[in-house]
C-alpha cells in the first residue's frame, strides 16, 4: 500500500470516528464510502498548497476529478475557507 493511501485510510478513519461513522464529501457533503474515498488538497499544490494533513480532505473520486476538470469552485459564504455545497 502506498503512503498516500495510508494517509488517506488513516484521515477517513480519523473522521469516521469523530463523526460517528458518517464521512462527508469535502466537495458535495455526502457520506463517502471507504472505496469510493480519494485525497483532496484543499489548496491544490499549484497555488502554494501541501500534503500535510491540515490540507487534506476527503472526497468522492467523481466529485475531486470534476473539481479538478473546472477549476477553482465556489467557496461557502456562510464558511469561509470550505466549499458551497450542492443541494
Amino acid at each position: 500500500m502506498s503512503r498516500l493511501s495510508l494517509t488517506r485510510d488513516k484521515i477517513y478513519k480519523t473522521v469516521a470516528r469523530q463523526l460517528h461513522g458518517q464521512v462527508p464529501c469535502w466537495v458535495c457533503g455526502e457520506h463517502v464510502l471507504p472505496a469510493a474515498a480519494t485525497l483532496e488538497h484543499i489548496l491544490p499544490l499549484s497555488e502554494g498548497g501541501n500534503s500535510h494533513a491540515e490540507n487534506l480532505a476527503i472526497s468522492h473520486e467523481v466529485c475531486n476529478s470534476q473539481r479538478h476538470a473546472k477549476g477553482n469552485i465556489a467557496e461557502s459564504a456562510e464558511f469561509p475557507g470550505q466549499v458551497l455545497r450542492r443541494l
